[in-house]
């Protein structure tokens, strides 16, 4: 075993509950008086999970494509197959806290490798398989039953991830460790095994056509490319060919008189069932809102103008026309409105919103 050092950083937030009452014993307790060590823990108590990165988490291995889509598919691990492939995760022990109403909650963090953030901005269903690896985790360390009906607060983590010392094996700590060296830790590492989770986020009135509030991810700091490959330095939007949907997401922007930079996306008209498996991330100079099975807008305003320039592929150029929503710019060229919006201010990551107009199929975006 290996000790290393983890300073997390927050990713996302999910809340979920308790399915069965039970009781929850920290693991560095229980080689003590289990009943003097153990809290009772009531069907329904409310738990929350930080998912984090940290750079001094082992990576995933080597892997193609086809061995990651049987990981998120749930496949049994085939122990002859050297192709095989599965997520390390740091799972902290459980501290309690409350929620926002005063009620007790018990809090976990889940910590990967940094390498496994930049998937689960881009891919909807990877980061359901990482939700649901967690929650799987979190079930494997504390005997817990989750439930897989989960919320999406709209806060990074759920108090201060702390700085904390861990030991790892030390096969998955060396670079050069291989899937036939790690077959051996599979347990400690399950792949999924439940496929679906049903995320919660909407808000209905009886009334009118449903505002959603989608969750907004908010990373500290700037996203960076782990590559010189095009696609991760796309300024407006994927151009990739999609096989049921032939479009493309547009978008404005304005200053308000608050001070507050709105962008406003024009949406396709889906259901909430897709809504809910939507993504915005938000950082100070970078927007990626992604929708099942659509093209991926970033907003990239770390690059450089000559980048800018570069990367602003076709069929980037609509521009929304609304009456009731002031523009800031006139022209109606992709390029000029990432260059007006790059000399704004950074976006305000802690205060973000984002609300989706069913009705007016827009999703308005506040930072």
């Amino acid at each position: 075993m290996l000790s290393v050092s983890l300073k997390p950083v927050a990713g996302f937030c999910i809340k979920t509950s308790t399915l069965h009452p039970s009781s929850y014993t920290p693991s560095s307790l229980k080689s003590r008086n289990a009943r003097s060590t153990s809290t009772r823990v009531p069907q329904g108590l409310k738990i929350f999970v930080n998912v984090a990165w940290d750079a001094n988490v082992p990576p995933p291995p080597d892997g193609n494509e086809e061995a990651i889509q049987r990981a998120m598919n749930g496949d049994e691990l085939d122990k002859g197959n050297l192709d095989d492939w599965f997520v390390p995760v740091i799972v902290s022990e459980g501290r309690f806290d409350t929620d926002k109403g005063g009620k007790p909650s018990l809090v976990f963090d889940c910590v990967y490798h940094n390498s496994v953030k930049s998937r689960t901005l881009r891919d909807p269903g990877f980061k359901i398989f990482i939700i649901e690896l967690s929650l799987q985790r979190i079930e494997a360390q504390t005997e817990l039953t989750l439930s897989r009906q989960i919320g999406t607060p709209n806060i990074a983590a759920k108090g201060k991830l702390q700085p904390r010392t861990v030991s790892i094996p030390s096969v998955l700590a060396r670079p050069g460790a291989n899937a036939a060296e790690t077959h051996g830790l599979e347990s400690k590492f399950q792949s999924i095994r439940k496929p679906l989770i049903e995320e919660i986020t909407t808000q209905e009135s009886s009334d009118s056509a449903p505002i959603i509030s989608l969750d907004v991810q908010k990373p500290k700091s700037i996203l960076k490319n782990t590559s010189n490959k095009s696609p991760q330095m796309n300024a407006v939007t994927s151009t990739a060919k999609y096989a049921k949907i032939g479009v493309t997401l547009t978008w404005s922007w304005c200053r308000t008189g608050d001070d507050s930079l709105q962008i406003q996306i024009e949406v396709p008209s889906v259901e909430k069932a897709i809504i809910s498996r939507s993504n915005l991330d938000i950082e100070p100079r970078r927007l990626i809102f992604s929708i099942p099975d659509y093209p991926i807008l970033d907003l990239n305003l770390s690059l450089s103008d000559a980048e800018l320039f570069a990367h602003c592929g076709p069929g980037s150029t609509n521009v929304m026309n609304s009456t009731d929503f002031p523009y800031s710019k006139e022209d109606d060229s992709a390029i000029n409105k990432l260059l007006a919006l790059k000399r704004q201010r950074p976006f305000n990551v802690e205060g973000a919103t984002a609300e989706w107009f069913m009705a007016d199929d827009r999703l308005l975006i506040s930072a």
